[in-house]
């Protein structure tokens, strides 16, 4: 818990800087603040590295896409394999030194951490339907990510990772939810999940982010979505 507690300002930094958004204040000295207290583990200069510095020019979490910006994401290196790129320079000098089940628990406490600060930074985007395919294939890859530097046999599925990292579990609820084709599939969609036992998004989550949907007019949802919040 102290090493994750050490890192994971370094992590929601590397987020901020993959997505687009300053979580510094714009203050230079807390990243550098940060990068000297890690690199003092093991004697490993964990933080430091020019990938994690994104460039001002490179590609930033967007969902509002058209048909030719969509295209272009397809080919193009975007925010997310950046970002993994990033938490690989982060993480893997450290996993070596630590045993199999340490290094699970770094990597699923930092993954929480990084789905919190995704959450937070897909709330500000609005999506078109191809947008939402966008964040579908996305979320896939930090899933990915994941469970190719993860040891255990047990976390390997996709059901046993969110399991184990709540935060993760509702990025792929989210996503879920903004890939629905309509309406009515939302509400569906809910309601199955509700059963399952599988949903934690609230039902105000829920409104907010399909009305991010350009496509979905915010009063349509509200009227929709008027199913008991159990």
């Amino acid at each position: 818990d102290a090493l994750i507690s050490t890192v994971m300002p370094r992590a929601r930094q590397i987020v901020n800087d993959s997505v687009g958004h300053r979580g510094d204040g714009g203050n230079p000295a807390v990243g550098a603040g940060v990068s000297s207290a890690a690199s003092n583990f093991l004697g490993s200069p964990v933080l430091t590295g020019g990938a994690m510095a994104a460039s001002a020019n490179a590609t930033v979490l967007d969902y509002d896409l058209d048909d030719q910006a969509f295209e272009l994401s397809q080919i193009s290196e975007g925010y997310i394999g950046r970002m993994c790129s990033s938490l690989d320079e982060l993480i893997e000098p450290l996993r070596v030194h630590l045993v199999p089940k340490l290094a699970d628990d770094l990597v699923i406490g930092i993954l929480g951490g990084v789905s919190k600060r995704l959450e937070v930074a897909i709330r500000k985007s609005k999506f078109t339907p191809l947008g939402a395919i966008s964040l579908d294939s996305d979320i896939r890859y930090l899933m990915t990510f994941a469970k190719d530097r993860i040891d255990s046999p047990e976390l390997k599925s996709n059901i046993t990772l969110c399991k184990a990292c709540p935060p993760l579990a509702r990025l792929n609820q989210i996503t879920l939810l903004m890939n629905v084709e309509d309406l009515e599939d939302a509400l569906d969609l809910i309601s199955v999940s509700k059963r399952k036992g599988n949903w934690d998004l609230k039902l105000d989550d829920a409104k907010t982010l399909l009305s991010l949907r350009v496509d979905f007019e915010g009063s349509k949802v509200d009227d929709l979505l008027q199913i008991e919040d159990e």
